[in-house]
């Protein structure tokens, strides 16, 4: 019969998770769908290109919607089977709630690993892909994304503003670009004049600037001006693509590690990479937390079912990431150590559940709000 009862849990808790993440992973998408979008439609770039982009983007979006989808997969598995009274038959039955959890917890360990994989492999991957790629778009479609009198910024630590553009010539007038790529030393350049090249597949983007003065401030009060009559900018290489944009969040496990131990790193940097480091692992155990915070409140969705399911998992999943980013920021500035922050939420919200599993195998009840209970607020506020 246990056997059976497992196989039914896993079964209902199975299809609402794969709801959920497709669910969850289309609203996250949305924002960038539409700027994925504008490429098709503006820029000539081609379709499969940007199948490749929504592709690589998926993993950052999976470490987030797996253990939302989760959590929601069992509040309204559990309510469901709450609201049938289903559970008290279980219960009637000789099956204890603590017995009904190893099926619940074999979910929240695939889910686990599957964001953990995801977090560890397919981010790093993920997001050095999706810059890379969109980099060679933007090379071969340079002429496309630059327009007058709008600050161009595509190409990272290069903004650049022109007067006057032609889009045929691609030649520009009255010219202005800030080289941020060297902290150390960054330029203000000023041109009258000047052109476009360049920005193939294999090429870097090349800007030939005529009659101007390169302006550039070091350490202390240094300051260096040089006028030239022509001068070619090169922007937008691998070299530059690379350095300039990879940062800790494009690092796999192991460059993380190789630049936290770097003596040469500075200190804010290293607190990043281990804020970095510690978040790649505790983000896809919250699959486990939400496993024991889920099914007790779960459980006492007897009247508004579905309503209170979403309500609840929605303030869950605010209070956690909330946070956690409220941790992560204090760990990021030195406050609190990265390996404490980062984990503090999922130790706090794992004793939460444990508080709560206990009360539900004593059968004393936690009063949960619905959207009802909002929605009824909202109206007496308003009277």
């Amino acid at each position: 019969m246990k056997r059976i009862l497992n196989f039914y849990i896993i079964r209902e808790i199975a299809s609402l998770f794969l709801l959920g993440i497709t669910v969850f992973t289309l609203i996250l998408l949305m924002g960038r769908l539409i700027k994925l979008t504008e490429l098709v439609v503006s820029r000539g770039v081609p379709f499969l290109d940007v199948a490749r982009m929504i592709m690589y983007l998926m993993p950052s979006f999976l470490v987030f919607t797996i253990p939302m989808a989760f959590l929601l997969a069992v509040l309204l598995a559990f309510g469901r089977l709450s609201a049938d009274n289903e559970i008290t038959v279980i219960k009637a039955s000789g099956v204890s709630l603590v017995q009904i959890m190893p099926p619940v917890l074999f979910c929240a360990i695939v889910a686990g690993l599957l964001a953990l994989s995801a977090s560890i492999v397919g981010i790093p991957w993920g997001n050095s892909a999706f810059k890379e790629l969109s980099f060679k778009v933007l090379k071969q479609n340079a002429s496309a994304t630059i327009r007058e009198k709008v600050f161009w910024d595509e190409i990272p630590g290069i903004i650049l503003y022109t007067d006057q553009y032609d889009d045929q010539k691609r030649a520009l007038k009255g010219i202005i670009i800030h080289d941020g790529r060297n902290p150390a030393r960054p330029m203000t350049i000023f041109a009258k004049q000047g052109s476009v090249s360049g920005g193939s597949e294999r090429q870097s983007l090349k800007l030939s600037l005529a009659d101007g003065s390169i302006h550039s401030a070091g350490k202390a009060d240094e300051y260096r001006l040089v006028r030239f009559g022509e001068y070619v900018m090169s922007v937008g290489g691998d070299s530059s693509a690379a350095g300039a944009s990879h940062n800790e969040i494009d690092m796999n496990v192991k460059e993380l590690q190789s630049r936290i131990n770097n003596p040469a790193t500075a200190v804010r940097t290293r607190l990043k990479m281990l804020s970095e480091l510690h978040s790649r692992f505790a983000f896809p155990f919250a699959s486990i937390v939400f496993a024991f915070i889920a099914v007790p409140l779960g459980i006492q969705n007897r009247r508004s079912g579905k309503s209170a399911g979403f309500s609840v998992s929605i303030g869950i999943l605010l209070a956690y990431y909330l946070m956690l980013s409220f941790v992560r920021t204090l760990a990021e500035k030195g406050s609190i150590p990265p390996a404490i922050a980062l984990w503090l939420p999922n130790i706090i919200f794992l004793a939460l559940g444990w508080y709560l599993l206990r009360l539900a195998s004593l059968e004393r009840s936690v009063p949960l709000p619905s959207l009802n209970d909002f929605a009824s607020l909202f109206k007496g506020k308003a009277r």
